[in-house]
């Protein structure tokens, strides 16, 4: 039986596009980017996978994230309305980089084995098949989202964190910027060449919302010299948005950790939301302050404390004291500050949807 109480106003795709936009809404929206497999079988009552895929999970990087499918829509819309989401998540988090062994057998590149350019003569960019492979899933989502209200957000674009932790490695990566910057640009390039094609596809197939990512920081400030990171990283990301740009679709953006040195960068290339506001490097209060006038915030209920180390009282306290602050003007979609992992306990979540409904409502 479920512990998700009756909520007011059914999901609805407006209400979370309308949020993201500074427009008035009904109730703050609630959203999570990834639901792991025990929450998902408790709230419909049999397995049917995490909200990023059956059989894996992508979140957990490229090799998990290979040979899996989306979740079910069927699946995910009803889980929705369990918890009153306004949106299901399709995702393409990694670039589908591969590599040609010595053997001539062709896997994804996850070892972190891309020293040098000679290293190049391995690699194989992704192909039609990749991009046709995601698009017939956004068909399916977008089909089975028809005339529920509910929307379809497409995840994609990491186009530095797939390097840094999959194809090169974090300290080789880290060297190239120094000693090869060309180098890592002319990857990120190649990376941006096919998100920037896929976006522009999936707009045509008329998704919702456009979610991109990409992990640049950490709970102290980015990995990189800001105005490095920005001539290396920026004309390769603003590409991949720029199909969603001309369309007008809403932008959502998340990087993990404190990225207020990359704040002005991503709301002059469109940014429309910042998600998940790191609890580890962000005062939720101080962004209200300073930019919730000028872009949409998500997220920032933290994980760690109250969602697994304490009561469902506890969660519920600080979903009230987030909405005391975040709630006046819109502007903020409620949500985790990650994602509802399963060493969270269940009604801890349950909690933090019922209070989010409690008092959310304008």
């Amino acid at each position: 039986m479920t512990l998700i109480q009756p909520y007011d106003g059914p999901p609805d795709k407006q209400r979370l596009i309308a949020a993201m936009r500074g427009q008035p809404t009904d109730r703050v929206p609630n959203f999570e980017i990834l639901i792991e497999d025990q929450h998902v079988e408790r709230l419909l009552g049999r397995k049917a996978g995490n909200t990023l895929g059956v059989g894996g999970d992508p979140a957990k990087g490229s090799e998990a994230a290979e040979g899996v499918r989306p979740m079910y829509p069927a699946d995910y819309l009803e889980l929705c309305r369990i918890i009153g989401q306004d949106a299901i998540v399709l995702e393409n988090l990694w670039t589908p980089i591969k590599q040609r062994k010595a053997d001539g057998s062709v896997v994804t590149w996850n070892d972190r084995s891309l020293k040098s350019r000679s290293d190049l003569e391995r690699i194989v960019w992704p192909r039609e098949e990749d991009l046709q492979q995601r698009i017939a899933y956004v068909r399916e989502y977008v089909e089975a989202a028809r005339g529920t209200g509910i929307g379809v957000m497409f995840l994609c674009g990491c186009i530095f964190q797939t390097l840094y932790e999959f194809v090169i490695g974090w300290t080789d990566c880290m060297v190239l910027l120094v000693d090869e910057p060309e180098l890592l640009d002319e990857l990120m390039a190649q990376s941006a060449d096919y998100f920037a094609e896929l976006v522009r596809r999936v707009v045509a197939e008329d998704v919702d919302i456009v979610f991109l990512a990409d992990d640049f920081a950490y709970n102290k400030g980015l990995f990189v010299e800001p105005r490095q990171f920005e001539r290396l990283w920026r004309p390769h990301f603003d590409r991949i948005m720029a199909p969603a740009r001309e369309a007008q679709k809403p932008i959502l953006f998340h990087s993990d950790g404190k990225i207020d040195a990359a704040v002005e960068m991503l709301l002059d290339m469109g940014v429309d939301c910042l998600n998940p506001m790191d609890p580890s490097g962000i005062d939720y209060r101080d962004y209200k302050r300073r930019y919730g006038h000028r872009v949409s915030l998500s997220g920032n209920i933290d994980i760690t404390w109250p969602l697994v180390q304490g009561t469902p009282e506890d969660v519920e306290r600080d979903v009230r004291e987030h909405m005391d602050v975040l709630k006046p003007g819109g502007r903020w979609i409620a949500g985790s500050s990650h994602s509802i992992v399963n060493y969270i306990p269940h009604e801890n979540f349950a909690a933090m949807i019922n209070a989010i409904h409690k008092y959310g409502r304008y």
